[in-house]
């Protein structure tokens, strides 16, 4: 049997080969790194949510006198109650974590 030989690459072809290893190289440690960094992220986030377990909370909120609660909602992090307080809506958002005011919004007509 005779054994076929790859005859040695030109300059030109030896060139081209170092310069497709170099950038196989380079992109091959781009990934390492870009898994390196989304496995740290998610290890991160996976660490610091296990130490912060959210406390029970007691919270008295006081309302003004003859005040009534319409209607009570999330909208993102937020605890939001509309209030009506003698005919004028009120709307109050709270930190749902802490349960600490965050803003206030009235409304009311226009004489």
């Amino acid at each position: 049997m005779t054994e076929i030989v790859a005859p040695e690459p030109t300059p030109e072809q030896a060139a081209l080969f170092a310069r497709v290893r170099r950038m196989m190289l380079i992109a091959g440690l781009t990934t390492a790194l870009a898994v390196a960094a989304v496995l740290t992220a998610i290890g991160y986030r996976l660490f610091r949510a296990e130490g912060s377990a959210v406390a029970a909370t007691d919270v008295t909120a006081t309302l003004p006198k003859g005040a009534r609660i319409v209607a009570t909602g999330f909208a993102g992090d937020r605890l939001v109650v509309t209030l009506d307080i003698g005919g004028i809506t009120e709307i109050r958002t709270f930190d749902a974590h802490t349960l600490k005011p965050t803003g206030k919004l009235k409304f009311a007509n226009e004489p």
